[in-house]
């Protein structure tokens, strides 16, 4: 999604920084009443591997359960490029889902959830 997209969604955006330079982010948009979604999950290529995608899916996740949200999903991509996000997912205790909240079933995405505690 794009910055404008993610404001107007009422979306919280995080972003780690190394000294003035973004480089991770992501993004947790509202769906239903205790139902957040994801969005826009990124590491600085150069950069994974550091920790910083799971600091900020942490932070997300906090997010998520402090403004009352019980459940959280994403959308990802099917593509071999995408295995190792997949994989990072199910660590964090994601599992695979059904479409979600205006998602139909598409060959190129994956449909991952996870109860929060």
């Amino acid at each position: 999604m794009e910055a404008s997209d993610l404001a107007a969604a009422s979306a919280v955006f995080l972003a780690a920084f190394l000294g003035m330079v973004p480089v991770a982010m992501g993004a947790l948009q509202r769906i239903g009443v205790d139902h957040g979604e994801l969005k826009s999950m990124h590491v600085r290529e150069d950069l994974r591997g550091r920790g910083l995608a799971e600091a900020v899916l942490v932070r997300l996740l906090d997010e998520a359960r402090s403004s009352g949200m019980q459940r959280v999903s994403l959308e990802t991509g099917s593509q071999g490029v995408f295995k190792p996000a997949r994989a990072f997912y199910r660590r964090h205790g994601f599992s695979e889902c059904a479409p979600f909240e205006g998602y139909v079933e598409d060959a190129n995405s994956v449909f991952m959830t996870r109860e929060l505690e």
